[in-house]
């Protein structure tokens, strides 16, 4: 409606662009920028103007390209053969600018034939380059003995003319065993160095105390000044002048004629003679400006005006009075009075609002009335003739009525509180006297709410990790959507879509809270059985007709350290982990004695399945893997070494509560005859016994297949019906090597993540959070990267 609104304004924009367009089609201009330090040398380059416009520096000569600014053209000089911009002399920052904390010099250059205008700005960028200087040098104070702890005496601020960080930062004082250092900030007066009392003065043991005030900048290394600060102690001069009011304000009217009394001050001293005389003076923190403007008698308190009072330049003066005594030791009280300069004015117009409706709904049409607005004006003719007028940037006009001075403020176009749901419309009345005279009233218009947006969910659509394991009947996980409406039609209620579909069996285990959007668990998730899942949250308003908006909810299942290793060789005939092996005595170091094998059905580090030896009867003798499961020998058998041998291995996982299992294997030492003869039994024996592992490892590998493709399948299904800003792929184990284990991965963002069996990659890295069964994969694995095995077919 906005822009509809702006059309014609658009189109009169257009038709007045065209009519300049063709009045000016002769002159062409552009404008650059350029930044150089100050005190630069005489010649240095600012910029190549010519270059960085595209101007044709053949030609720069021939169309008397110069620089015509009349005000900084001794500053700078441009050469007409290539258009570089030049520095004509060494610029002072604090010259050309003052203090201020842009320093920007205009240039305008120009060609002929055609015409071409180009307007260069050049910064001139602040150096340290003054130091702070006080307006003393050399400061005597003269101070009672009397002085209590405490007592304050403000010094002159030091002046630097730099500005920014390179003016006065800080005040340091010499060390010192009476005085203290105290700065107040003033704003725009800069810091004000206050020298406190901090130990009691005896006169007759210093009579004086000589200190130095340094004032530093904030350049690097710093620049500083220096005073000289002697305190000359006196004698007793115990009563200070008192205010009879610590602070009075009065008004002033602007244009107040030089010499008008402003207020008298008056403070009492109880002291006689000298020591009770009252001098009157401005303190030192006061501003040159105010200084300017009034003054004050020292005898009589009387303040009066000294300059031009102008109400458009500072509306309130505050002053610093200070009251000292003639003792030896001058004693002195400080006050404040507050000036507020009082705008006159003849009779501007007066606005009043004879009706007003504060609130109206967004869906108001075009048109509606929102208040009726009368003017009048006490003045007369011209003068009282009033033209009213509201600000451009709100949706509200004055319509004129038919009685004379009387308006209707009415909508102008559609209102969306969710846009902006408050409007400050100001009215302003002008008469049409010369000079004309204003005023202006601001009233306050509220949109009311309608229910016309939808509840948003926070995330679309959402990803959470549960750990298996969990408590029943708690909250796992938690959905928060937001309604820009407000109040019943922004508040929330919330439910799961349960369609009773096969797929969406897993919510008749979900619970949410309706107000808070928090998710329970009716049951205690179990990895090894449900990896992931996925439903739907409906969130509902409460307006009238009720709106609703959904998201898709995706979760993963965390493994937990639940399952403990399985032996799986060697296995005795009654289903213990027990075992017999035979070897000749004449084995070389490294013969292979057997094999353990063992399987963890969790994954991750809760499946990475270590070996080591919990008992042996000679450790020199035998070694094992402790990856593999592998028993070598580690040296020759002699003749002195027993004849059997008992190894106790134990098997256990690196979950943060390790879980372990234990195999025997008892290794006999034989001749080679009797080897070689038993060999052929074993043979029979051991082709049985494999034959059965091999079956159970075949079903074993079967069933994780099974599992690890309906998972893919899921996953894929999830990925097809997600939205396009949800980033995660699951991809299958690229390094997966037929032993038993399963693998899932899977990317969000510029992270790889992976939920790995009992194998996984010894260049992946544990995310923090993720419970020890998240990895996050690198982006490169060279092929010379090993497995950690956890069994070995």
């Amino acid at each position: 409606m906005e822009q509809r609104r702006c059309k014609p304004r658009r189109a009169r924009g257009y038709l007045f662009c065209c009519v300049v367009a063709v009045l000016l089609c002769s002159v062409v201009s552009a404008q650059s920028r350029y930044s150089i330090s100050e005190e630069v040398n005489e010649g240095t380059v600012v910029g190549n103007i010519a270059k960085d416009l595209g101007l044709d520096k053949s030609t720069l000569e021939e169309r008397k390209y110069r620089i015509v600014s009349s005000n900084a053209d001794h500053l700078f000089h441009v050469n007409q053969n290539d258009g570089v911009l030049y520095v004509s002399r060494k610029i002072d920052r604090e010259e050309v600018c003052a203090q201020s904390s842009t320093c920007l010099i205009n240039l305008k250059t120009v060609l002929e034939n055609p015409l071409e205008v180009h307007y260069v700005e050049v910064e001139v960028l602040d150096i340290n380059d003054h130091s702070p200087i006080f307006s003393e040098r050399d400061k005597r104070l003269e101070i009672s003995e009397s002085v209590l702890p405490g007592a304050r005496f403000q010094l002159k601020a030091s002046r630097d003319p730099d500005s920014g960080q390179f003016s006065v930062q800080q005040y340091k004082l010499s060390p010192n065993d009476h005085f203290r250092l105290e700065v107040k900030d003033k704003g725009v007066y800069g810091k004000i160095p206050t020298l406190v009392v901090q130990k009691p003065l005896d006169r007759e043991t210093a009579r004086s105390h000589s200190l130095v005030l340094t004032a530093l900048d904030g350049g690097k290394p710093p620049k500083s000044g220096t005073m000289n600060i002697l305190v000359n102690v006196l004698d007793i001069n115990d009563n200070a002048p008192v205010f009879s009011k610590d602070v009075d304000s009065v008004m002033l009217d602007e244009n107040a004629p030089i010499g008008t009394t402003v207020i008298q001050v008056n403070a009492t001293d109880l002291d006689e003679g000298a020591n009770g005389e009252v001098v009157y003076s401005f303190t030192n923190s006061m501003n040159q400006n105010i200084l300017n403007l009034f003054e004050i008698n020292p005898l009589t308190g009387e303040i009066t005006v000294k300059g031009l009072i102008d109400y458009e330049e500072k509306d309130r003066y505050d002053i610093e009075i200070e009251a000292s005594d003639k003792g030896l030791a001058p004693l002195t009280t400080e006050k404040s009075v507050i000036i507020k300069i009082v705008d006159v004015n003849d009779n501007a117009p007066e606005i009043e609002v004879t009706s007003f409706s504060s609130s109206i709904p967004e869906d108001s049409r075009p048109g509606t009335t929102v208040a009726l607005i009368s003017v009048n004006d006490l003045d007369s003719g011209l003068n009282g003739k009033v033209i009213c007028s509201v600000n451009k940037n709100v949706p509200f006009i004055l319509s004129p009525s038919l009685k004379d001075r009387m308006y209707s403020l009415v909508t102008k176009s559609p209102l969306d509180r969710e846009k902006q749901s408050h409007y400050d419309v100001t009215i302003t009345a002008q008469d049409a006297g010369q000079p004309s005279l204003s005023s202006e009233k601001t009233i306050s218009v509220v949109v009311s709410d309608v229910n016309d947006n939808s509840p948003e969910f926070s995330q679309s659509p959402y990803t959470f990790y549960v750990t298996e394991g969990n408590e029943p009947g708690t909250s796992v996980f938690s959905v928060k959507a937001f309604d820009r409406d407000e109040t019943d039609n922004a508040l929330i209620s919330y439910h799961i879509l349960r369609d009773g579909s096969e797929d969406n069996k897993v919510t008749s285990f979900l619970n949410i809270n309706t107000e808070s959007g928090d998710i329970l668990a009716l049951k205690s998730f179990d990895f090894e059985t449900l990896k992931t899942f996925q439903f739907q949250v409906v969130a509902s308003d409460s307006g009238t007709p009720s709106l609703s908006s959904n998201v898709t909810v995706n979760v993963f299942i965390l493994d937990q350290n639940d399952n403990a290793p399985v032996i799986l060789y060697p296995v005795s005939s009654n289903g213990s982990a027990e075992g017999v092996e035979e070897i000749p005595r004449n084995v070389n170091a490294g013969h292979l004695v057997t094999k353990v094998r063992a399987y963890d059905a969790d994954i991750g580090y809760n499946g990475w399945l270590l070996f080591s030896l919990q008992e042996v009867t000679d450790h020199s003798l035998f070694g094992l893997d402790r990856y593999t499961g592998r028993i070598r020998t580690l040296r020759s058998f002699t003749e002195t070494d027993e004849a059997e041998h008992k190894l106790v291995i134990l098997v256990k996982d690196n979950g943060n509560v390790s879980l372990s299992a234990t195999a025997t294997v008892m290794v006999k030492v034989v001749e080679p005859k009797e080897a070689f003869a038993a060999s052929d039994v074993k043979s029979a024996t051991k082709d049985d016994e494999d034959s059965n592992v091999t079956f159970y490892l075949m079903i074993t590998l079967g069933s994780v297949s099974t599992l690890f493709l309906i998972s893919i399948i899921v996953l894929i299904a999830m990925q097809c019906s997600k939205s396009t800003e949800y980033t995660s792929k699951y991809l299958q184990e690229t390094n997966y090597d037929g032993t038993l284990c399963h693998s899932i991965q899977y990317r969000s963002g510029e992270k790889r993540y992976m939920l790995v069996g009992p194998r996984m990659s010894i260049g992946s890295t544990i995310v923090p959070g993720s419970h020890a069964n998240t990895l996050m994969l690198p982006d490169r694995r060279t092929p010379g990267e090993n497995a950690l095995s956890f069994m070995d077919m």
